[in-house]
């Protein structure tokens, strides 16, 4: 299959300018200024991008794609993912992940879904654990789960400084990372520990401790929900500009967001006036998982849930309203997140990468054509494939 995609702006994400894009198969195969049809080929698509620019396909680097939640009992159990739940949303490449509950959510779980929404047209990769330590991993340890399970490239969502964590020491974090660095190096793989960072005014010091205390590098940790506050993000700004990534969480709730002060689209360009390099940052959705409110005694007092969807549209709002250049806000859910995890193939539009793209109408950037893996996924704004079960 040949897909040729002429007359649109490039970003890869840095500016190219207007290029055609030939994609061959599931790899982009030339990127040229004029790429003529190719005559001979009966399978071969046109794509007419005047007036479009062209990005690569987003990544979301933590999604509970089996579902999450339940801190309000069962009834509150989120439910799995669709396949255009991603779609839709301009997203091609998922890290699933497993959060509070690592009972009802298990490792089979996850990578039987993982598997499946493969087989729908996306990309997917896990992370092996939850929130707790020990982490309960899929084969019985760690190295084990990086290196010999395909789809798992690291660790997480380990949970520090919140109440519903496992409360694990530094010593116990430092051996948790030390296995995911050499699992990671052994595979090929990222092999990062995702954070969680919840309310606690302890905030990042579990994981400063480790980097002061061992020989692990700050890069070996992912901590996520940096905006959840106002002292943590302020904590995330001198975290990253030490060297350390930061992950923005783009679903939120008044309460996550402590009063709007930290909205992902302000805290980007925040961050940036404040000097941390963009290479450091990412965002991600949190999608499906279960965004729980608690009283000032620790008591559920509801939630709602994450959306795929508020991974673009934090993006849109900060390249539209805050000033963010385009090449800055679609590095943090493309080629940022795929550098931090060794995606080697994923986050540009360059030749020999997978053909994951995006193109977006230039006069107001909404998505109008997502093409995963080479396969057009959504046409127009619309869902032309499906999951099994939509």
């Amino acid at each position: 299959m040949l897909t040729l995609i002429k007359n649109g702006e490039v970003y890869a994400p840095e500016y190219l300018g207007v290029k055609d894009v030939l994609l061959i198969g599931d790899k982009i195969g030339s990127i040229r200024e004029h790429i003529p049809v190719p005559v001979g080929f009966a399978d071969i698509e046109v794509i007419d991008a005047a007036g479009m620019i062209v990005v690569p396909g987003f990544i979301d680097a933590h999604v509970h794609i089996t579902g999450g939640g339940g801190e309000g009992g069962f009834k509150t159990r989120t439910p799995e993912l669709y396949l255009t739940d991603a779609t839709l949303a301009g997203v091609t490449t998922l890290v699933g992940v497993i959060g509070t509950d690592g009972t009802a959510r298990t490792m089979t779980n996850l990578i039987a879904k993982a598997k499946a929404l493969k087989e729908e047209g996306i990309s997917v990769y896990c992370h092996t654990g939850n929130y707790h330590v020990p982490v309960k991993t899929l084969t019985g340890s760690v190295e084990n789960d990086i290196m010999m399970i395909e789809e798992i490239i690291g660790v997480g969502e380990i949970a520090i400084a919140d109440h519903r964590s496992s409360q694990p020491t530094a010593q116990e974090i430092a051996r948790l990372a030390a296995s995911a660095r050499v699992a990671g190096m052994l595979a090929g793989k990222g092999g990062v520990v995702n954070i969680h960072i919840g309310d606690s005014r302890s905030m990042l010091s579990l994981i400063e401790e480790v980097v002061e205390t061992t020989d692990l590098p700050m890069r070996q940790f992912y901590p996520t929900h940096i905006n959840r506050n106002s002292y943590i993000f302020e904590a995330g700004i001198d975290f990253a500009k030490k060297g350390g990534f930061v992950d923005f969480t783009t679903s939120t709730t008044e309460q996550f967001l402590d009063g709007g002060e930290v909205k992902c689209s302000k805290g980007l360009k925040r961050m940036l006036e404040a000097g941390v390099p963009i290479e450091n940052i990412t965002f991600t959705s949190d999608a499906q998982g279960s965004l729980p409110a608690f009283d000032e005694k620790g008591e559920f007092i509801g939630l709602t849930i994450g959306k795929v969807s508020t991974l673009y549209s934090e993006v849109k709002e900060a390249i539209l309203q805050e000033g963010v250049s385009i090449e800055q806000g679609l590095s943090v859910i493309t080629k940022n997140p795929a550098a931090i995890l060794k995606l080697s193939k994923k986050g540009m539009v360059a030749e020999g990468k997978d053909a994951d793209l995006v193109l977006l109408k230039k006069d107001s950037l909404d998505i109008d054509t997502v093409i995963a893996l080479g396969q057009v996924m959504v046409r127009e704004g619309s869902a032309v494939v499906k999951g099994t079960f939509e």
